[in-house]
């Protein structure tokens, strides 16, 4: 089968128009977005996707955890489908992309085969998968997880937010359950486009990262149990300090990171002390260890390493401790075959590229499960996300499109 014409572009200022249109839906306090999944800004995000999909003559369909599948056919009604996507959802103190690029860099993928009258053998379709960020219900990934039959539906629509709310009762509040059977869709291959969130590929001055493989993750949620006290009045041999604890963990993390270096990082993210007083020694501390690595043994020596840590850290103070891991992925390997198409895209388009090794978790992590996948990166100023100062250029994205579209196109197989 021929691959696709070097001349064919995507319109980039479209693009461009649509990010910066999605951006003003969720905003933040400091130029970024707070999109929270199944928030109302969610459910608005995800009303002008659909708007969006619907113009461009796509058929959508949404599945008993929200994720939103808009199908364009095939000229073959047998042919597996195509996907490519990411996610609508941000962070807290999100950037205007992270996910975002991916499904709308797909929709315009989609809206330019639609200007030049492409057709291709097997469906097409673009996906934005709920819950991707675990920020509000963890763990991260939560809807593909799902899908690739990593999670029961049952415990997802359990997960609570901070305020108890549940994921199931939030996604029927925002009125994004739909009928299809999570995971019954098969796939021919899929696709995410996403920003580095990463240094690596603007400091090299490269247009593409062709993703390869991808971290495996634990995340690690301690909680510790001291004694609330006077900070002036008790005597310091006296003290059950939790957020001592915490401290010495969190150093801990650092040094064990640091000894299994190359490709292995670690660090405490999320932490919080009980009762939180400038006058009270903290009686408990619950924080969340993120580990990951490419490497699997790495992984699982680092796991072990800090859990004998933290268990004798706690025991030297007095303190009780739980560790409970609340997400996790092992390394991934993406499709060589999809893999090559990526790269054989980015050489035909006239575009630098290098290798590259996802630092952070993707939907395209757990649906290399269950189908063949692969990943496109392009640059990010500073290789800054998950703030609100995330930046990008309308070039990098339109680079990134103009891979995707070419990748999707080969492997959906251009007719006529």
């Amino acid at each position: 089968m021929p691959a696709p014409g070097e001349n064919l572009r995507i319109n980039g200022a479209r693009l461009w128009e649509s990010l910066m249109e999605m951006a003003r839906i969720g905003p933040g306090v400091a130029g970024g977005n707070n999109r929270q999944t199944l928030t109302d800004a969610d459910g608005e995000g995800r009303k002008l996707f659909k708007k969006w999909c619907d113009a461009a003559g796509l058929v959508m369909g949404v599945d008993q955890m929200g994720t939103m599948f808009a199908t364009r056919a095939g000229e073959d009604p047998d042919a597996l489908p195509v996907y490519m996507g990411s996610h609508l959802d941000t962070q807290p103190t999100g950037g205007k992309y992270d996910g975002v690029l991916g499904v709308l860099g797909a929709l315009e993928a989609v809206r330019t085969m639609n200007d030049l009258g492409v057709k291709t053998r097997h469906p097409v379709v673009v996906v934005n998968w709920t819950n991707e960020e675990g920020t509000r219900f963890a763990p991260a990934m939560l809807a593909s997880g799902v899908f690739a039959g990593m999670h029961e539906q049952d415990w997802a629509y359990a997960r609570t937010d901070a305020d108890g709310k549940a994921f199931g009762d939030e996604l029927k509040r925002i009125g994004w359950v739909g009928d299809e059977a999570v995971g019954a869709r098969k796939m021919h291959a899929l696709f995410e486009l996403h920003i580095e969130q990463g240094p690596i590929l603007e400091a090299e001055g490269k247009d593409i990262g062709v993703v390869t493989h991808g971290q495996g993750l634990w995340w690690l949620e301690v909680r510790l149990t001291g004694k609330d006290a006077h900070t002036g009045s008790t005597p310091m041999n006296m003290r059950v300090n939790a957020g001592l604890g915490m401290a010495r963990i969190t150093e801990a993390v650092h040094e064990i990171a640091m000894a299994h270096q190359p490709n292995a990082v670690g660090a405490v993210g999320q932490a919080n002390v009980y009762p939180n007083s400038r006058n009270v020694i903290p009686g408990r501390a619950v924080f969340t260890i993120d580990i990951r690595s490419p490497d699997l043994a790495k992984l699982s020596s680092m796991r072990e390493e800090i859990e004998l840590a933290a268990a004798q850290i706690a025991r030297d103070l007095g303190l009780g401790i739980e560790i409970e891991p609340t997400g996790h992925f092992d390394p991934v390997t993406f499709d060589p075959g999809c893999v090559q198409a990526v790269r054989s895209a980015a050489e035909r388009l006239g575009y630098s590229h290098r290798d590259i090794v996802s630092g952070a978790g993707h939907d395209a992590c757990w649906i290399n499960r269950v189908a063949p996948t692969a990943m496109i990166m392009c640059p990010c100023v500073d290789g800054l996300s998950h703030n609100e100062a995330e930046e990008i250029s309308p070039e990098w994205a339109a680079a990134g499109t103009d891979v995707l579209l070419h990748a999707v196109l080969e492997t959906a197989e251009v007719v006529g």
